[in-house]
């Protein structure tokens, strides 16, 4: 079992800022990949950026540019900075673990609103 830990959502204006952050309690070097997807109530569940083992970023095309994943080893958490919203980037962000096992977890979910 792994627990998944988010914080840092809140409220931000259009074109503010905010970051997130994501902490495993297992060890970064048995983890596959980590990643931030969203969700809203009218949208599926979808990507927003991952970091792979080896430290390859993938974004979504609609965050390119304004979103950076980033990771801490020693503190097993990665970031995700989150510059120039938009409201359409209102969502609950959700974490994701995935072990070089293959096994993936979820963290609980942190509220992103965007807002003026």
């Amino acid at each position: 079992q792994v627990q998944v830990v988010e914080s840092g959502g809140g409220l931000a204006q259009p074109v503010g800022s905010l970051r997130l952050s994501c902490t495993a309690s297992r060890s970064i070097f048995s983890i596959n990949y980590m990643g931030w997807y969203r969700q809203t109530p009218w949208k599926e569940r979808e990507l927003v950026a991952t970091i792979a083992r080896d430290g390859i970023k993938n974004y979504a095309d609609s965050v390119k540019g304004r979103f950076t994943i980033s990771r801490d080893n020693a503190e097993n958490t990665v970031y995700l900075q989150l510059n120039s919203l938009k409201p359409e980037d209102t969502a609950v962000y959700y974490c994701k673990v995935v072990l070089v096992t293959k096994y993936a977890y979820w963290g609980q979910g942190t509220q992103v609103t965007v807002s003026s």
